[in-house]
């Protein structure tokens, strides 16, 4: 098995493929070309490549990433835990070069109007395109939440996503948003798609046996390659159970250790785990169950130049979006990895040119929805944008829209992780705004809350964030606040890290008994009575037409 500082020197010598710290911005569009991006040191004698966390999105976006991504006890500063400036130096990135763009949050309206939009699947079929030409037996490999977050997939119930996936030929995928379709579209889709639907750990309730193919085997470059699916452990409680009923999901490390026996007992030389478990819940399991080669991880959004070593599991990010494609090549020999080489493909829409084939099928999928998809709400005056673990611009204006239009005191809006960001002085179009909201169980409730119900759903949301271990972390960001304020030490235990809640109108501190007019969306109670959020939403931005949104300085955050 390679060494640790084998690893280290090849993952050194793997960005420098792409050029870490090698661009500045004036020379950024002579340095950039399509050569360049996709040139690789061919290694070995299989490769693997990656995409996840695409969220529908078809055509090529802008997406800030995360400023602050906390991480906790022993992971505390650790990638991914690392952002901005520090981000930069742990990866020897230069500031303003095309790395620093797509990877870090700083300057990002700046940089963006220098390099442009990023992700597009076709552009990411022109990069599967040059792989396979080199590669034609690559595998591969989607982490999930491929089938919804955009307008056409909401009005397509994902078919749009996949009828551009088939064309791309994924030879299998791994899910979680995709079950928010409701168990009835997700068994017509699985029973029609052209590639295995893996989840090692989705039992069927009523038969207490695997719901779902738990692997599938190949044979590429002479090497036998398990690759084996997990599903986003969480569902039933990150989302509506009712929509999939009968089935249960779970991290299941024991379930996982007789796969891997399984597999290993069939003649795998390569084991893969193509995973939507989140970056540290994979942690955590690579370093638990032995004979894991490779994961593929998902779910959290994490993008990362190099990979992960725990013990002798690599763990490979490939962010989401459609951002970025990762490629592994892998040189396996006597059912071991000898060697690696490793790449983070950042899909550059002005510099990678469209394949023309997939270009005229999202045409074609898109065009029954044209004119309501460039139809302009308003204008934002700022950047708009979700990502990180408190506040987020998009999800301020959300709360905003549902305190006026739903006479409330207070606004929750759930700390997802999709939904692509916004320069200033772009107009919002109605696609845009369901970038942000596009998803089955939209409804904008209005209900009265005690203070002390607050004080439990924060609380119980920040455990699901901060919990030390990362087998009780379900993903997702903190609830976004809207009309309150709070302070949160994300080292304290459960029912004590959150504290002075304030309602900010009127700086009245909130009362455990006191009832409060709070409006919500995303709730996973079935039933749930409202407009949609995007209607809400809609109405507010035209009311407004130029949207400015106040720095949110309500949360303290302390402990980090």
């Amino acid at each position: 098995m390679i060494s640790r500082r084998d690893f280290l020197q090849a993952t050194v010598a793997a960005s420098a493929i792409y050029g870490a710290g090698s661009f500045t911005r004036a020379s950024a569009q002579q340095s950039l070309s399509q050569d360049k991006l996709l040139e690789f040191n061919t290694t070995g004698n299989v490769t693997l490549i990656h995409i996840t966390d695409i969220h529908g999105q078809l055509n090529p976006v802008y997406f800030r990433e995360p400023e602050i991504n906390l991480g906790i006890g022993s992971v505390n500063g650790l990638p991914p835990h690392v952002t901005g400036k520090d981000f930069l130096k742990l990866f020897n990135m230069t500031p303003g070069s095309p790395e620093a763009y797509a990877l870090t949050y700083n300057d990002f309206s700046s940089l963006a109007k220098t390099y442009g939009r990023m992700g597009g699947l076709d552009r990411v079929a022109t990069v599967l395109n040059s792989i396979r030409s080199e590669r034609p037996d690559a595998l591969l490999l989607d982490g999930g939440d491929t089938w919804q977050g955009s307008y056409t997939t909401h009005h397509t119930q994902g078919q749009d996503m996949v009828n551009v996936m088939n064309a791309l030929k994924p030879d299998a995928m791994t899910s979680h948003w995709e079950f928010t379709l409701g168990i009835d579209r997700v068994t017509e889709i699985v029973e029609n798609l052209d590639f295995p639907f893996l989840g090692a750990n989705i039992f069927d309730n009523e038969w207490d046996e695997p719901a779902y193919e738990p692997y599938k085997m190949f044979e590429r470059g002479g090497v036998k390659i398990a690759v084996i699916g997990q599903a986003f452990p969480y569902m039933p409680i990150a989302n509506p159970g009712w929509m999939f009923p009968n089935l249960s999901f779970g991290v299941r490390e024991e379930r996982m250790i007789e796969v891997v026996d399984e597999v290993k007992g069939l003649g795998a030389e390569l084991v893969v785990l193509l995973s939507h478990n989140g970056f540290d819940v994979d942690r955590k399991l690579a370093s638990r169950v032995n004979g894991i080669d490779v994961i593929l991880t998902g779910h959290t959004h994490d993008a990362l130049p190099e990979p992960v070593l725990v013990g002798s599991t690599m763990l490979i990010a490939s962010g989401s979006n459609g951002k970025f494609v990762t490629r592994l090549d892998l040189d396996v020999r006597e059912g071991e990895v000898k060697g690696f080489s490793h790449k983070l493909i950042p899909i550059f829409s002005d510099v990678i040119a469209p394949d023309p084939y997939v270009r005229a099928l999202i045409d074609e999928q898109r065009a029954p929805f044209a004119n309501q998809l460039k139809e302009v709400l308003g204008t934002t005056d700022q950047e708009l944008y979700r990502r990180g673990n408190f506040n987020g611009t998009w999800d301020d204006l959300l709360c905003n829209a549902l305190i006026d239009e739903r006479e409330a005191d207070i606004a929750l809006s759930p700390g997802f992780r999709w939904g692509p960001s916004l320069l200033p002085g772009q107009d919002i179009t109605r696609e845009d705004l369901f970038n942000a909201t596009a998803m089955s169980y939209p409804e904008a409730y209005r209900t009265e809350m005690s203070g002390e119900f607050l004080h439990i759903i924060l609380e119980d949301v920040a455990d699901n964030l901060f919990n030390p271990d990362p087998y009780y972390q379900q993903g997702g960001d903190m609830v976004r606040v809207g009309g309150m304020g709070y302070s949160i030490d994300v080292l304290k235990p459960q029912g004590s890290r959150i504290t002075d809640m304030t309602i900010l109108k009127t700086g009245e501190k909130v009362e455990a008994n006191k009832s409060y007019q709070v409006a919500g969306w995303a709730s996973v109670n079935e039933n749930t009575e409202g407009p949609a959020i995007w209607d809400v939403a809609e109405s507010w931005i035209k009311k407004q037409e130029f949207i400015s949104i106040d720095p949110n300085t309500s949360v303290k955050v302390s402990g980090a």
